[in-house]
């Protein structure tokens, strides 16, 4: 005979504090590791949403990223002169040659922290048309002027239109604030490339070039003269949304391994809590289970329904943690992007993956927290536990 599922309900409502506060243990262990895999997801959606799978990126082999990356003058005209590359309606290349270069800002609420400057050309806003102006103006490729990211805006000193930043020994007027559909370009810097060059004494090495083909299906076509042509063995090109997908690797990793292990760690807490509430609750219906075993119910059926009402427990908190978790979406978080060592914002970002994870989380710490005390339940002898009463 199977034990039905409402006999496990009506003993967990019967001891609603022991089983509150084992949900709750579990809630916040749940909440911590759904709250981990959020943020790191988060890291990979905002650098993956930085690229266009349209274009394509050209820096120097074995850079870790473009500030480590430099492309001098000759190879530039090379490379600007290889077939397949896309142009405007006025004849010219798509291309976009960005210099990149790390700058300190103050923050608002104190301290200091690296801003990343891009050095873009006019063409730029063809190859990357998330990117929108939300007040001001665009900059004067003619003049010292900056145009900031809405997340440096908000976060940083000194990033008001009109306000002015001194960095290279020159002076740089903010002319206007853009949104770039909340990607990494939100937590930079834009001016004119040929202007930052100027200023950093850079001559005509860049650090990266953007350009776009005039079709992706000519994508292994352009590949083939590119890696053939001798003079640019010493670069690569990637599809640039596979390039910021590769820069977030290492932060997201770091911060899913932490927060993995910190988990684990509370886990043992919340699990030691499930497995002192069925002991308690094994101890509390001896006679029960004697009364059970008299009536022809198998052992595996005690033991299947005390491990299902330690499950009810851990599915619940698991339920509870990922709800909670849920509301992180609302907020955004600042760090040091390790492949640029310059600020980034992100949001938490929720996906079925996650949800996925943190239920099995759960699941297994209610499955760990529960066996003992269902094999001790099952194992009872039947005049023994009848005798307890």
């Amino acid at each position: 005979m199977k034990i039905p599922f409402k006999y496990t309900l009506r003993n967990f409502k019967a001891r609603k504090l022991t089983a509150i506060i084992t949900v709750t243990g579990i809630t916040l262990v749940v909440f911590v590791f759904t709250a981990t895999l959020m943020m790191a997801f988060g890291v990979e959606k905002t650098l993956v949403a930085t690229g266009s799978k349209d274009n394509l990126m050209i820096l120097r082999k074995s850079s870790q990223g473009e500030i480590t990356s430099i492309i001098d003058g000759d190879s530039q005209n090379i490379i600007s002169a290889l077939p397949h590359i896309a142009k405007d309606e006025n004849g010219k290349p798509m291309i976009s040659t960005e210099p990149v270069v790390i700058i300190n800002l103050e923050i608002r609420s104190g301290g200091l922290s690296n801003i990343t400057v891009r050095g873009v050309t006019q063409m730029v806003y063809k190859l990357r048309p998330q990117v929108k102006l939300i007040a001001g103006r665009y900059f004067n490729p003619d003049l010292k002027e900056l145009i900031v990211g809405k997340s440096i805006h908000k976060k940083f000193k000194g990033t008001e239109i009109g306000d002015k930043i001194r960095f290279a020994g020159d002076i740089w007027t903010i002319v206007g604030i853009f949104e770039a559909e909340n990607s990494g370009f939100e937590s930079e810097i834009w001016g004119d490339s040929k202007q930052l060059l100027s200023s950093f004494n850079r001559g005509s090495s860049v650090s990266t070039m953007t350009l776009k083909l005039d079709d992706m299906n000519n994508l292994e076509s352009f590949k083939r003269y590119f890696e053939t042509e001798k003079r640019l063995l010493p670069y690569e090109a990637k599809i640039e949304q596979q390039f910021f997908a590769e820069q977030s690797e290492m932060l997201a990793g770091f911060i899913r391994i932490l927060g993995t292990f910190i988990t684990v760690i509370f886990s043992f807490g919340a699990m030691i809590g499930a497995m002192i509430t069925m002991y308690t609750s094994v101890a509390n219906r001896t006679v029960e289970i004697g009364t059970l075993r008299a009536l022809g119910f198998r052992r595996k059926n005690i033991l299947i329904a005390f491990l299902l009402e330690s499950l009810t427990i851990s599915i619940l908190g698991g339920l509870i943690g990922i709800f909670l978790a849920s509301f992180l979406q609302f907020f955004s978080l600042s760090t040091l992007n390790w492949n640029s060592f310059a600020e980034l914002e992100f949001s938490f970002s929720l996906s079925g993956s996650i949800i996925i994870s943190s239920m099995l989380f759960a699941f297994i710490m209610g499955i760990v927290g529960g066996f003992l005390p269902s094999v001790r339940a099952a194992r009872l002898n039947i005049v023994n536990a009848l005798r307890a009463g």
